[in-house]
């Protein structure tokens, strides 16, 4: 079994969550894998959250969005931005919530932008909204494209801090769960040195020496 540390989860009363309930819903929707994966940062981890599994269906998307709406209520926000593509669903979900708009960046090579007609008004006040963060670099990446556009960042949220708390990003961050997996440069965790082949989810299976 993985080794998996949950913390806190929302207290709002009108979205209380336990933090386990909230790894419970994945666990019973297969969302909680256990193996070798290649993470989206590039580092390797023997647990991987698979939150499509979990946003396929409306209900619990509704769920997870209205608890995460309720979090980053008080910073006000006028627009939901959202890094493609894990944060699309949740991030228009907690938007339809709040009652505002629901944007989202997409990178294009490797430079993440505003694309299809998006755009941000000067007064904006934006909350960028994820699935999961590790590092937190998409989040920051996604921060960049408001503030490159003199607009202000009043806070980020995702379903599940999977970066052990460690993350900042000199604003407010809400999760509805913390988690803490060991991560590892390729090559250097136990799998690698094992020779277990890496999977990145969503993709074909890797060799470890990918």
């Amino acid at each position: 079994m993985v080794a998996l540390s949950i913390v806190y989860c929302c207290r709002s009363p009108a979205c209380y969550m336990e933090s386990d309930e909230v790894i419970q819903l994945f666990t019973e929707c297969g969302a909680l894998l256990e193996g070798h994966f290649m993470l989206s940062s590039g580092l390797h981890s023997q647990g991987y959250l698979q939150c499509a599994l979990v946003l396929q269906h409306p209900v619990h998307a509704g769920v997870l969005g209205a608890a995460l709406a309720e979090r980053v209520r008080v910073h006000e926000p006028t627009v939901v931005l959202s890094p493609a593509l894990g944060g699309v669903i949740i991030g228009h979900v907690v938007a339809r919530v709040l009652g505002v708009r629901a944007l989202f960046a997409e990178r294009r090579d490797e430079q993440m932008s505003l694309r299809r007609g998006f755009h941000l008004e000067p007064d904006d006040r934006v909350v960028i909204v994820e699935d999961v963060v590790t590092t937190g670099g998409s989040t920051r990446d996604t921060m960049d494209v408001v503030r490159a556009v003199g607009v202000r960042v009043v806070g980020a949220a995702a379903i599940i801090d999977r970066s052990g708390a460690t993350v900042d990003f000199d604003v407010p961050f809400d999760t509805l769960a913390t988690v803490s997996w060991q991560t590892h440069a390729p090559g250097a965790c136990p799998q690698c040195v094992a020779g277990i082949p890496v999977t990145k989810p969503g993709s074909r299976v890797q060799s470890a020496a990918s």
